[in-house]
């Protein structure tokens, strides 16, 4: 992969409000092991139908600036609480080098003279 143009660390978590943070049945089996807990109950706890293309997706939580967003974000530090347990699509992303979300974050906190601005959806 090419060298990524930002810095996952400088954004408050973006991709983990995306409504649909699909999760196959090799995702569910790592977060019942993750959790310790039978298949059938880290689906019907950590998961809800999704659409055709996802059946099952992550469950999400309130959130100050986008709504909702993951159960897993920690909503004071914007860290994953499941890192090592998460679905593969989180594990693969980003997938491209520049991040539009992170170009728009850098430009609005340079243009608002806030290093810690942060886009909300309310």
């Amino acid at each position: 992969m090419a060298k990524k143009l930002y810095d996952c660390l400088k954004c408050p978590a973006y991709c983990c409000s995306y409504t649909h943070i699909p999760v196959t049945k090799t995702d569910l089996k790592r977060l019942a092991k993750f959790h310790d807990m039978p298949i059938e109950k880290a689906e019907k706890k950590f998961t809800k139908k999704g659409d055709k293309e996802n059946p099952r997706v992550l469950r999400h939580t309130d959130d100050e600036h986008y709504i909702t967003s993951c159960m897993f974000l920690d909503k004071d530090t914007r860290n994953c609480t499941i890192y090592e347990g998460r679905p593969k699509i989180c594990r693969e992303f980003p997938t491209q080098k520049r991040c539009g979300y992170y170009e728009f974050l850098m430009w609005e906190r340079e243009v608002q003279d806030d290093p810690e601005w942060v886009a909300t959806t309310d």
